[in-house]
């Protein structure tokens, strides 16, 4: 660090030369070297600071302080106040992407145990589906035999024969159909004696019964 007295400046233009015992010649500065001081610069300031050199060659004097002045507080509430809403930003944006994780996670948990709770039921449904074997079925036939219904055979003239209101023998064609009218119509007059044989007496059937 170089120590020096501010040799002349010019308050218009905002630059000035350095006058020290340390260094061989004058050196620049800038108004913006000084911008964090409370008070601009004025000749005959003792002024602490670095020297640089410039791309063409030149020297200034770079992070100065004047002394006996103070320092400018540094504004740092402005520039804090980005990182804290950053911060609170990507705190925000952690926060809500671990509770979709959440969400998706207990989504996929309950899918998941739902097709496992249908897989089991359809397990315990196939085993306890009884399955019939045909040792089954022979045990079935032996406890249970078949039941032979005999068939009525019914002739085809007694098929054609209604009740058209006829009563009497003589109004018969056969003694089915007399046997038929005294069984299924009413108001038969052809069995007398009431022993279910009709036209006992008409000589076409007597050879029938």
């Amino acid at each position: 660090m170089n120590k020096g007295l501010l040799k002349s400046w010019k308050t218009d233009k905002g630059f000035g030369f350095i006058k020290s015992d340390t260094l061989e010649h004058d050196t620049f500065i800038h108004i913006s070297a000084l911008k964090h001081m409370s008070r601009k610069p004025k000749v005959g300031d003792t002024i602490y600071f670095e020297v640089a050199t410039q791309p063409d060659g030149k020297t200034k004097a770079i992070n100065c302080r004047i002394e006996g002045v103070a320092e400018l507080k540094a504004p740092y509430q402005k520039h804090n106040n980005q990182p804290h809403r950053i911060a609170k930003s990507n705190f925000a944006s952690s926060f809500l992407g671990k509770v979709a994780s959440i969400s998706i996670i207990a989504v996929l948990g309950f899918i998941a145990v739902n097709k496992y709770n249908h897989y089991q039921n359809n397990e315990q449904f196939n085993n306890h589906t009884p399955v019939i074997t045909n040792a089954d079925l022979a045990t079935l036939n032996e406890q249970y035999p078949k039941i032979v219904i005999p068939k009525i055979v019914i002739s085809k003239s007694t098929q054609n024969f209604t009740c058209d209101g006829r009563q009497y023998c003589t109004e018969m064609r056969s003694r089915e159909e007399a046997v038929f009218f005294i069984n299924n119509c009413p108001n038969t007059k052809m069995d007398g004696d009431g022993d279910g044989k009709p036209c006992e007496n008409d000589s076409r059937f007597k050879t029938e019964w």
